[in-house]
């Protein structure tokens, strides 16, 4: 299904896309997905409504099958990628999961802000993306997933995110989407 409406108030919360992240192999362009959040981004700031760069600063303990693939972090690796054009506006998140809710303040801040929807974007997909698209779900918010703004390491794990998690976590769109219900909400 596609993205059918968003709340008066909705936030977008852009995960990863930081120098380090960007830098690793992906399936789709990632400057295709970085222009598109940088859009988003524009877009959200543009009608006033609240934008979230979160960036991840390490990994959970614990053992798994899979190393994880980040490998070495050279000074820089956090910074979020300059088309983001932070602003002091924005609300900064930095976790050490995979999912922007654990363990930060994310949750209360959206809240406090009066947040009921939440759109997301960034990478991976199946990672980054999707645990916070589950736990948004699990608190009660509407989730929307800009589609053409996210990418993943992995295409197989990419195409089961799109084709079979987020449908049952929410409604999807493309950049262009979400954009033009932005501009034709009447707030």
């Amino acid at each position: 299904m596609a993205v059918t409406t968003l709340d008066r108030k909705t936030a977008l919360v852009v995960i990863d896309l930081q120098k380090g992240i960007v830098s690793l192999p992906s399936v789709h362009p990632m400057a295709e997905v970085v222009r598109h959040a940088s859009k988003l981004t524009e877009a959200f700031r543009g009608h006033g409504l609240p934008v979230v760069l979160v960036n991840v600063a390490g990994a959970p303990p614990g053992r798994t099958e899979q190393a994880p693939r980040l490998g070495a972090r050279p000074d820089g690796w956090t910074d979020l990628v300059a088309e983001l054009k932070q602003q002091p506006g924005d609300h900064l998140v930095t976790k050490r999961t995979a999912g922007a809710f654990v363990n930060t303040d994310l949750e209360a801040w959206l809240l406090g802000q009066g947040v009921t929807q939440v759109v997301i974007a960034g990478v991976a997909t199946s990672m980054g993306v999707e645990a916070t698209a589950r736990h948004a779900r699990d608190l009660g918010f509407n989730v929307t997933l800009a589609l053409d703004a996210m990418t993943d390491t992995n295409l197989d794990a990419h195409a089961n995110s799109i084709a079979h998690v987020f449908p049952r976590l929410g409604e999807s769109g493309t950049t262009r989407e979400i954009i033009a219900l932005l501009e034709n909400r009447s707030v």
